[in-house]
């Protein structure tokens, strides 16, 4: 694996200082998988307005099809990386190849990434998870030394973004919204299809979050 950080490693830095840029973006786009919302709001002028939940859903969207061909152009650097180092015979060889990488990918995503917002980290985090199978933190770690893997994570939570963070769609509801735009995102044909990594069995997706949403709509009747 330490052929294969330090791709992930690059990406990481450039979003950490960047500050949040939130503006509210309305869609009447559908999620198929996503939790019900409540109905749109009709104006007498035919207008519409959003629920706050609905709002959420709409800036969530925004940022994961802006963050998540980061996420897979890591994932594939990574797997090209190590496809290479395994041609690759002397270690000066390998080293010569992994600077022509590092000053490819800093010429080529630096500029962008400053210009992601903290909550834009926060979603790029997990979606390396998505995309590779291992944290952010855990990648840096195994590049780097634990002192180095350390210290940006606890650089990155002065800006509300921890590095260990896994994508965990059948625990977290934001995590399991991103899925079902992925998925939908996928199936319309505007983000490039990459599998998880991280197996997700979509039937047993839905079904858990079917019985947390009876759930909750229990525990709020009896409230």
């Amino acid at each position: 694996m330490k052929k294969l950080t330090y791709i992930v490693f690059i990406l990481i830095p450039f979003f950490v200082f960047s500050q949040d840029k939130d503006s509210i973006v309305t869609s009447t786009d559908t999620i198929r998988y996503s939790i019900e919302l409540e109905e749109v709001i009709l104006t007498e002028n035919g207008a519409y307005t959003l629920t706050e939940e609905q709002k959420k859903i709409a800036i969530l969207k925004r940022r994961v099809y802006k963050t998540y061909p980061y996420a897979k152009i890591a994932s594939e650097k990574l797997v090209a990386m190590n496809d290479m180092m395994n041609k690759l015979k002397t270690e000066k060889e390998k080293k010569k190849y992994f600077k022509i990488v590092e000053n490819y990918l800093t010429d080529e995503f630096e500029a962008k990434l400053k210009k992601l917002s903290r909550k834009d980290g926060q979603i790029l985090v997990k979606l390396i998870n998505r995309q590779t199978g291992s944290t952010t933190f855990e990648l840096i770690k195994d590049f780097k030394s634990g002192w180095k893997a350390f210290w940006s994570n606890n650089t990155a939570r002065l800006f509300d973004i921890n590095l260990k963070t896994e994508y965990k769609p059948y625990d977290v509801l934001e995590d399991f919204n991103i899925e079902s735009i992925l998925l939908t995102a996928f199936e319309n044909h505007t983000l490039p299809r990459q599998e998880a990594k991280i197996p997700i069995d979509l039937t047993k997706l839905i079904a858990t979050w079917k019985e947390k949403t009876a759930e909750m709509k229990a525990e709020k009747a009896n409230q």
